[in-house]
């Protein structure tokens, strides 16, 4: 697979180019970043979610849940990138880190998403799994 990441120039916003990933329209333009075999593992669920599909629908779901978010600081090194981000989620605060590690071609191949505070994490781990109920195991989330 041919990696798809736009690389950061010196005035993008920190979390410019994750963005323009999330917000791909279609599953095939969005898979085109990652490795065939990506996983995502996150604070939110209980088992990580491997390959380009599962996490399409994860990011379908989860993008449309935040009241605001943004990122407030990017740093990369050699093949890792690691984004610190804040918002709300039901109305109260909701905040973590995105690290992106991507492979020799430049496709990412894992995603560690962190979130806080625990309140959070176990609320949104149960929106999350209600919203992905059909499309991923949604045992893997805290639903109530």
């Amino acid at each position: 697979m041919t990696a798809n990441v736009e690389k950061v120039t010196a005035g993008d916003p920190p979390g410019h180019a994750w963005f323009e990933i999330v917000r791909r329209p279609t599953e095939e333009a969005f898979a085109a970043a990652f490795a065939s075999d990506v996983i995502l593992d996150t604070s939110i669920a209980s088992q990580p979610i491997v390959g380009p599909e599962g996490v399409w629908h994860f990011f379908e779901a989860s993008r449309s849940m935040y009241d605001t978010i943004r990122f407030t600081h990017e740093t990369s090194a050699g093949l890792r990138t690691c984004l610190e981000w804040e918002g709300k989620f039901l109305g109260s605060d909701i905040a973590g880190t995105t690290i992106l590690a991507f492979d020799a071609a430049g496709a990412i191949e894992n995603i560690q998403l962190f979130h806080r505070p625990y309140e959070q994490v176990i609320a949104y781990s149960a929106e999350l799994g209600r919203r992905l109920r059909g499309k991923i195991d949604s045992s893997v989330f805290g639903e109530r």
